[in-house]
């Protein structure tokens, strides 16, 4: 069986996509995780490296996490890359939904190092997608959102029905899996996980364009019985 990374923000597509990965039989052999030069934060969706490690022991996955500078990105991504290409990894599980441009040089890096990328969720209706990740049993919380489209009110609300109600309410455009960038989450609990996170000391932030959820502290809890 080939052993695949799956590109890794700790948000819900990336999510969605590698439980449709396992469900399909595929090896997830690690998370793969860019995070800035002082390796404090994640790139994409700026929440605490540490809250993302806790996540990966929850799932039972080891991370790997590549620090990266604002114009090295990419070398710093292909060596990573490279760096698992040589453990055995041949090919890489993404959540990209219907962003072209991301696609093509994901496609273009991954041509670079041998790695056959897969993208369990390419093209599929957005609402289709978010209502497989509720039915399926996940929970997620809002921990960005784009300052111009959703205020920090959101931030730590579990995404759920309510949830995407409201977005609805505000009579703007804003894509049901927050494609655009409108929000971004982590994912605090579901199938995939042996245990759940519990996140408190949590307050809003802003840095740049976003609102963002400032996690204090995460801690690990275990799973509520699932009632019949």
């Amino acid at each position: 069986m080939d052993r695949l990374f799956a590109s890794w923000s700790g948000g819900k597509d990336c999510c969605l996509a590698v439980h449709r990965a396992v469900k399909n039989g595929l090896e997830i052999a690690c998370l793969a995780n860019t995070v800035n030069v002082d390796g404090t934060r994640s790139v994409s969706h700026g929440v605490a490296a540490a809250v993302l490690q806790t996540q990966a022991e929850a799932l039972g996955i080891p991370i790997v996490q590549q620090p990266t500078g604002e114009h090295d990105y990419r070398e710093r991504f292909v060596a990573m890359l490279h760096g698992l290409r040589a453990q055995g990894i041949t090919g890489g599980v993404f959540g990209d939904i219907d962003f072209n441009p991301h696609r093509e040089w994901i496609d273009a890096v991954c041509t670079e190092t041998d790695m056959t990328p897969y993208y369990p969720l390419w093209e599929e209706d957005q609402r289709v997608l978010i209502e497989e990740f509720l039915d399926a049993g996940f929970v997620s919380v809002a921990v960005a959102v784009k300052k111009d489209v959703l205020g920090p009110e959101f931030l730590g609300r579990v995404v759920d029905r309510d949830f995407l109600a409201d977005l609805t309410a505000l009579g703007r455009r804003i894509t049901p899996c927050g494609e655009a960038g409108e929000y971004h989450t982590l994912v605090v609990d579901g199938p995939l996980f042996k245990q759940r996170l519990e996140l408190t000391g949590t307050q809003a932030v802003t840095r740049g364009d976003h609102h963002f959820l400032d996690i204090g502290h995460v801690s690990l809890r275990a799973k509520e019985p699932v009632r019949e």
